[in-house]
């Protein structure tokens, strides 16, 4: 099993039972989040819980003195004890990314990411925010980058699909066109 898959089926069970108790889901994101903040943030901690010579009781009972310290909700410290004790605190990142999409997929909302040449107002954004949304019948979390290289026009990527309305993209078609032509 590949530690990706290791770190969504975590992440699935932490949401299923948050589900199940009722649990506030941003804040359950947010200490999850807090916590691999804490162990990036600290040389010394992240090499003694990441490193797999360091034995899991040794990093369990680092655990539960950061754990003691700090008031993280029951379920989410019993995902970091858990984690130590089977060695898996090195799953974290990806952990967190698999429960924001899980989270992202229980409210209905899907991510897009919109390229332009040049950076868009906001009003645009939102614009085109709400245009995505109608198309998709869903609510849109809506990020933006600038790439000077498509020229202009506009590329929209929700989650695997993608709109390349861009003029590079038009022109590669009317270059094709051409060569097929001759």
């Amino acid at each position: 099993m590949t530690a990706r898959t290791a770190a969504t089926r975590y992440a699935r069970a932490l949401f299923d039972v948050a589900l199940k108790e009722k649990a506030d889901f941003s804040r359950v994101q947010s200490e999850l989040e807090q916590f691999d903040e804490l162990i990036r943030g600290h040389e010394t901690l992240e090499r003694v819980l990441l490193n797999p010579a360091i034995p899991a009781p040794r990093k369990r009972m680092v655990v539960s003195e950061l754990l003691a310290r700090a008031q993280f909700l029951p379920i989410v410290s019993k995902l970091f004890a858990l984690l130590a004790e089977r060695d898996r605190l090195v799953l974290l990142p990806d952990l967190i990314e698999a429960y924001r999409q899980r989270l992202l997929d229980h409210l209905k909302v899907v991510r897009a990411e919109v390229t332009t040449a040049l950076a868009l107002p906001s009003e645009r954004a939102q614009a085109i925010g709400h245009t995505l949304a109608r198309a998709t019948g869903r609510r849109i979390s809506l990020s933006t980058r600038v790439d000077p290289a498509i020229i202009g026009g506009i590329v929209a990527r929700i989650g695997s699909t993608v709109y390349d309305a861009s003029v590079t993209s038009h022109l590669q078609r009317v270059k094709q066109r051409m060569i097929e032509n001759v």
